[in-house]
């Protein structure tokens, strides 16, 4: 998995051409993905599943393909679209004590903000426009927050969360953007007491002054002859003034963000207010990779090394609010999916009526250049069930939990989740992802499951199903693999959720939930 480095990373960027072979197999699949399509359930409220890439960098940030080449790329892997996640601002800082916002170093990478938000936008609509046969959905990857620890005097510094990051989607006009609360986007700024600390440069303007406006007198002779010399310090005047200015610049924009870069004990805070900000404005906010992990250890000479580390953070599931959803299928490391873990914790909140946004779950892919870490754009996926194929119509039903999440880790063939539902009374009344189902009355509380490959062939797969946490039948099998499952214990009038999990095959899917909950449980806050 690609992570970002800070100091002295070096971005390459290379076009490799896909193979015959290749160019094959993705033709069999998009042949598959198709035949799929069309017997999908289509009739059932109008949807339709549309597979989406979600996270994806272009050359406008740290990505190697243009947004030409991601869609063209797109259609020969027969994706139907590709959720762009371009680094908003990549712009560190150090700065040394007590004059950080003077004496301090900065280290900027291509981002959205360097580039242009309308200018992004403006792109993006003209790629679209240029292949309307693959969604091209604009997106941004955001860390919030960094913090840094250690000193120059210890000849170490530790910079912690510069991968902490958010996916955010959905925010069409470019003012959103600029005032999102984010380390490096001065737009956010504030001004405070720092700003007289930035400004303290002025100060050397007062010798300047004075040494440009002193006069010297020396008093000579020659024979007869007396002569007066006046000189004046203008040339010390000059490099105070110089410095002053030098410092100035180095100091703009003389405002500071709103959390501080130098406090450790801020928690989740930053991302809370980061989150609100982007969901006052009608945006997605998703947390990116919760579980993964970043180190790297620099050097610069025998005075100064600087270690830039993120640890796993899936603890800000629970410990933050109002976000729509996390990456729970990527290729690394992951627990917080497991029965009864950090997720099925945080669902069990919304049902309680503690959360107001039951989080969801989402592929990622992380991809910034084909073949980078064994990375190919069709890997990880997002199969979104969609009432319209427009951007707008993904937006809702990501909003809405419609979709899942698919990691297909072989070339010659990927799984699909073709139905899975939740229904009562004989299969009358029913529900998919997202949806809650009341139940009424009825105790015949069924999950349908339907999970077929792309190859159309028999691929040993295991399906665990789980209710609140708990697995309630955990069935192997092989594709395509058709079940209804009868839950005969569950606990009557209550509130739960149910979700499944598909591994074999090459692969893995991870649904998002579906809730039942009774309307008299609801009105009691069960």
């Amino acid at each position: 998995m690609n992570r970002h480095c800070l100091f002295g990373w070096q971005l390459i960027r290379e076009r490799l051409s896909i193979t015959s072979g290749i160019a094959c197999a993705a033709g069999f699949l998009l042949f598959g993905l198709n035949s799929q399509v069309s017997e999908a359930v289509e009739s059932d409220g109008g949807l339709r599943p549309l597979v989406a890439a979600l996270h994806v960098h272009s050359t406008i940030s740290t990505g190697s393909l243009n947004l030409d080449q991601l869609a063209e790329r797109a259609e020969r892997l027969g994706l139907d679209a590709v959720v762009l996640s371009d680094n908003v601002v990549l712009r560190y800082e150090y700065g040394a004590f007590p004059l950080r916002g003077v004496l301090k170093r900065a280290v900027s990478l291509p981002s959205v903000l360097d580039y242009g938000i309308d200018r992004f936008l403006t792109v993006v609509a003209a790629a679209q426009a240029r292949h309307p046969r693959t969604l091209l959905i604009p997106g941004v990857e955001v860390a919030p927050h960094y913090y840094w620890t250690g000193s120059l005097f210890d000849r170490h510094l530790t910079m912690h969360n510069s991968q902490r990051n958010f996916l955010v989607l959905g925010l069409p006009r470019p003012e959103d953007y600029a005032v999102l609360p984010m380390s490096g986007n001065s737009a956010s700024y504030r001004f405070g007491w720092e700003t007289a600390l930035n400004l303290t440069p002025t100060l050397l303007l007062i010798p300047a002054g004075w040494l440009w406006q002193r006069r010297r007198y020396r008093i000579g002779r020659v024979g007869e002859l007396r002569y007066t010399v006046v000189t004046r310090r203008r040339v010390p005047a000059a490099l105070l003034t110089g410095l002053a200015l030098l410092l100035l610049i180095n100091a703009w924009p003389f405002s500071q963000p709103v959390f501080s870069s130098y406090d450790e004990r801020l928690g989740y805070q930053p991302y809370q207010t980061f989150i609100e900000a982007v969901t006052a404005r009608g945006g997605l906010v998703v947390w990116s990779m919760p579980e993964a992990r970043d180190f790297h250890r620099y050097s610069f000479g025998p005075l100064v090394e600087v270690t830039v580390k993120t640890e796993p953070y899936a603890d800000a599931l629970m410990l933050t609010t109002g976000y729509h959803g996390f990456g729970g299928v990527y290729q690394d490391t992951r627990s917080a999916t497991k029965p009864g873990g950090v997720w099925d914790q945080t669902l069990a909140l919304y049902l309680t009526g503690q959360r107001t946004i039951p989080p969801f779950v989402f592929g990622e892919i992380a991809f910034h250049k084909p073949g980078e870490a064994g990375i190919e754009l069709d890997q990880v996926l997002t199969v979104i069930w969609v009432r319209e194929q427009t951007p707008a119509g993904v937006i809702e039903a990501l909003r809405a939990g419609r979709m899942y999440a698919v990691g297909q880790y072989q070339r010659e063939f990927g799984l699909r989740l073709d139905e899975f539902l939740v229904e009562c009374e004989a299969g009358a009344r029913r529900s998919r992802s997202g949806e809650t189902l009341d139940p009424k009355k009825a105790k015949d509380l069924a999950v349908r499951v339907s999970v077929s490959a792309t190859d159309r062939g028999a691929h040993p797969i295991t399906v665990t199903i789980i209710r609140s946490g708990q697995v309630i039948a955990r069935l192997a099998g092989q594709t395509p693999f058709v079940q209804l499952v009868r839950d005969t214990g569950l606990p009557l009038g209550q509130s739960m959720f149910y979700r499944v999990d598909v591994q074999g095959g090459g692969g893995e899917i991870l649904s998002n939930p579906i809730f039942v909950r009774p309307v008299l449980a609801a009105e009691n806050g069960q």
